[in-house]
């Protein structure tokens, strides 16, 4: 039976409609990387995951969690799946996209240093979309205060599952 050893809410506010999760000594922008993905969820590097986001500048609620081992999967009202391996030396980082502002920075891992099966699951994204272009309808005016506050409502809105365990 496998356990869960670690588990982490955060928002993350994405920058370019991407975050990254990655090795806090990972080499980001270097040719020969992981591009921003298009038309999928997830593009990977050795030692990277860049998400795809269906907002920018809007926090989306991220949930890391550690397993002993591979978890079941399971579907939960999530929309999307993707799955990689990443080799961690026994920390992880997210940031927002270009940036380089990290949301979490070197958070320590049970597993220690090795690949790490990684399976990312999204919830809200369609409806995030559709609710943000729907304001662009009803307000004409997008720095109005109006529509400011009405976008602030869809913080949290777009949710990223992403589990992680120590491949043997």
């Amino acid at each position: 039976m496998t356990r869960r050893l670690l588990r982490l809410e955060i928002p993350v506010f994405p920058e370019r409609l991407m975050f990254r999760v990655h090795d806090p000594i990972a080499e980001l922008d270097v040719p020969g990387g992981p591009m921003p993905p298009v038309d999928s969820l997830i593009s990977t590097g050795r030692d990277q995951l860049i998400v795809s986001c269906a907002q920018q500048h809007l926090g989306v609620q991220l949930t890391i969690e550690e397993w002993d081992d591979a978890p079941p999967p399971f579907s939960d009202g999530y929309e999307d799946e993707a799955k990689c391996v990443l080799y961690l030396r026994g920390q992880l980082s997210v940031d927002t996209g270009a940036a380089g502002f990290r949301a979490v920075d070197s958070l320590r891992l049970s597993g220690g240093v090795g690949d790490y099966g990684v399976r990312i699951y999204t919830r809200n994204r369609a409806v995030a979309l559709q609710r943000y272009g729907e304001l662009f309808q009803e307000f004409s005016d997008p720095l109005s205060d109006d529509f400011q506050q009405a976008r602030k409502r869809l913080e949290g809105m777009e949710q990223y599952l992403l589990q992680l365990w120590r491949e043997s």
